[in-house]
């Protein structure tokens, strides 16, 4: 149990991890995929070297560690992490093994005089009440979607029934079940988790369903990435007929139901779950102004299919941007970077919407400064980070 004494040295800790935090989670990475070949396929390899996922478990810890009186005050991060759990199937046995971990890296990192017995005590309290929290939420959601029509737990075996090249990067993947039962449905904007077997080592990956789920079957639709074992793997090996496992839909960041006009913008990949959010919302009234940003022509996706949707429905207006110009393709909105004053152009004169936004790190940061500088409260966007390291943290 997590005692007063203990939150209190958590809590005197926290300058020490903010100095040297990113250290001691790459240390702990290190060592417990060395150890424990057991948890591998949960972690993204890329994301390990390039730093993403040390940096981002970095930052979470540092988060709970400065919260650990207010939990709520965590706001959407323990969602997000519940979410990414269950998407790539955490279960309770893993835990212990990051705890053990952990607290050898503490005390392997900042040494015996800092991490004394009573820091590691401490400290072990504290991950043991994470860990409770996570594994009881998880342990819900797992029951909930077992018990949902077409749901299930665990993996379930689907087939590639079709696969189409939506542009020069970016493939749709089609998955029926192996079964031929009722599918689960999912909140749009949801992501799927999926096990593969690649040279014979097991890996996880969640991507985002692209499509709702209204006819029997799966869409995700992944950007190949230089390096991306997974997304390599699935342009260029994976043919219809194949089977592989994928476990239920899960995710926080979906479309929540309202009056006000709605506005997605993407950038890249980005736009993946945009477009099951954009399939829900043309089913209701409200004024729809849907935003893509791509370098150009040849890497935009699902142009034309938003396209037909804009001249079906009067409620969508469309609006592009390339970074770069191409005579030859369709023409763009704007050529150029995204910039305040285009944005405001393409927004609805009522400021009071929701607003979605999606893309990689830097195109988040502007989107976000620019929505706020324009009047648009940050209570009402939405974000998330959509791209490589978007794994779990």
């Amino acid at each position: 149990m997590l005692t007063a004494q203990d939150r209190a040295i958590v809590k005197s800790t926290v300058p020490l991890l903010e100095s040297g935090g990113e250290a001691l989670i790459t240390h702990f990475y290190r060592m417990m995929l060395s150890e424990h070949p057991e948890v591998r396929s949960l972690f993204n390899q890329a994301n390990q070297a390039s730093g993403d996922q040390p940096r981002a478990l970095a930052n979470g810890v540092l988060m709970y560690a400065r919260h650990i009186d207010q939990l709520d005050q965590l706001g959407d991060l323990v969602a997000k992490i519940i979410n990414k759990h269950v998407a790539l199937q955490i279960l309770p046995e893993h835990y212990p093994i990051v705890g053990s971990c952990l607290l050898r890296a503490i005390e392997e990192v900042l040494g015996s005089d800092i991490a004394t017995p009573e820091v590691l005590a401490a400290w072990g309290a504290a991950y043991n009440q994470l860990a409770d929290i996570l594994i009881g939420a998880e342990a819900a959601i797992y029951d909930e979607k077992a018990a949902a029509p077409g749901g299930w737990r665990g993996g379930r075996a689907f087939k590639l029934a079709t696969r189409v090249q939506e542009s020069a990067e970016i493939t749709s993947f089609y998955f029926r079940p192996v079964d031929q039962q009722p599918i689960l449905d999912f909140a749009p904007g949801q992501y799927i988790g999926m096990k593969l077997m690649i040279d014979g080592e097991e890996v996880r990956r969640n991507y985002s369903l692209s499509a709702l789920a209204q006819v029997g079957h799966y869409r995700i639709s992944v950007k190949r990435e230089a390096g991306g074992v997974v997304s390599n793997y699935l342009h260029d090996r994976l043919q219809v007929g194949d089977t592989l496992e994928l476990f239920p839909p899960a995710g926080e960041f979906t479309l929540t139901a309202s009056e006000k006009p709605l506005v997605l913008i993407s950038g890249g990949v980005g736009i993946t779950p945009t477009l099951s959010m954009l399939e829900a919302a043309l089913a209701t009234q409200r004024p729809i102004h849907f935003i893509h940003c791509a370098r150009n022509a040849n890497v935009h996706a699902f142009r034309s299919w938003v396209d037909e949707l804009a001249e079906q429905h009067p409620q969508l207006q469309r609006f592009y941007c390339y970074a770069e110009s191409d005579e030859q393709g369709p023409v763009a909105d704007h050529v150029g970077l995204l910039t305040e004053d285009v944005l405001a152009k393409w927004l609805p004169q009522e400021r009071d919407v929701d607003a979605y936004f999606l893309g990689p790190k830097g195109f988040m940061s502007v989107v976000k400064r620019q929505l706020k500088a324009l009047g648009v409260p940050e209570k009402q966007s939405r974000y998330e980070f959509f791209g490589p390291a978007a794994a779990l943290e």
